[in-house]
């Protein structure tokens, strides 16, 4: 696999501002769409004018900062792909099924992009590139999320009714043991559990949460809570009780000086909440 960089050059008509049209718009949007479907498309974002821009210019010690517009259309990049592929001729094979990105005629440009092990003469210790790849880590990592993950024990559908019901949750997958692609491992799961959840995701305002039944073992949600913040003092109250509805109130809802409105509860499915508005009182 090679890695290479896909520039759409400027035009006058981009230099200018104008936007594509709808048509134009939906061509580049199902070429971007056959693009990630393929596995290719890694990054792509447009660029705005030069006129909206700056260089900087080095000479020695000196940074001289110049605005933008640039003169040299031609030179000039509106936009970018970052793409891997098989081979340059395959870099050149999706630039050709690429819709005219602009009004009038333009050019797309290709340019592999190197790797450390172009650089082993200038890196013969390799300590470059050993630094190379922990930033590149660090940055994977800046990148990554962490999602709660629930086990129920036999309960998920219940439990995601509930959610619902109590906190607007919007159920996005939901997928039974009996539903797997992929058989699963001999002695796995407990006889009766085919039709309990595999896996199953779930939104509650800006979060996914992760769940399932589990595959028969005894599950324990202990050491931590969700915290749910929400603007409004009423629909917290309102949350709160339907939340505490067959489970127990561990701390009721009261002003704190980080708050003006806080309360913590265990709900019948053994989650500990924290439900607040979030803010010190004014």
């Amino acid at each position: 696999m090679m890695k290479v960089a896909v520039f759409v050059k400027a035009t006058k008509s981009s230099e200018a501002g104008q936007m594509p049209d709808e048509k134009l718009m939906a061509d580049m949007g199902k070429f971007n769409e056959e693009l990630v479907q393929a596995g290719i498309m890694k990054a792509g974002e447009g660029l705005k004018p030069s006129s909206q821009g700056v260089r900087v210019r080095f000479r020695g010690t000196d940074r001289t900062v110049t605005d933008g517009p640039f003169a040299e259309t031609k030179e000039l990049v509106a936009g970018f792909w970052l793409w891997e592929v098989q081979s340059m001729q395959e870099a050149i094979d999706w630039v050709k099924r690429c819709p005219n990105p602009m009004i009038e005629d333009s050019d797309i440009e290709i340019r592999p992009l190197y790797e450390m092990e172009d650089f082993s003469e200038s890196d013969p210790t390799g300590q470059v590139g050993d630094q190379e790849a922990g930033l590149r880590e660090q940055i994977t990592m800046q990148q990554s999320e962490v999602q709660p993950y629930l086990f129920f024990g036999g309960r998920c559908d219940e439990a995601l009714a509930f959610y619902e019901q109590a906190i607007g949750a919007t159920v996005l997958m939901k997928m039974r043991f009996s539903e797997s692609p992929d058989p699963l491992p001999e002695g796995m799961l407990e006889p009766g559990l085919e039709e309990k959840v595999m896996h199953a995701s779930f939104q509650v305002g800006k979060m996914t949460l992760m769940a399932s039944d589990g595959c028969g073992e005894a599950t324990a949600h202990q050491g931590f809570r969700l915290a749910l913040s929400v603007e409004n003092q009423s629909v917290c109250d309102r949350v709160f009780a339907a939340l505490a509805d067959g489970g127990n109130v561990d701390m009721p809802l009261d002003k704190t000086f980080w708050s003006p409105r806080f309360g913590m509860l265990t709900d019948k499915f053994g989650i500990g909440w924290m439900v607040m508005v979030p803010g010190a009182e004014s």
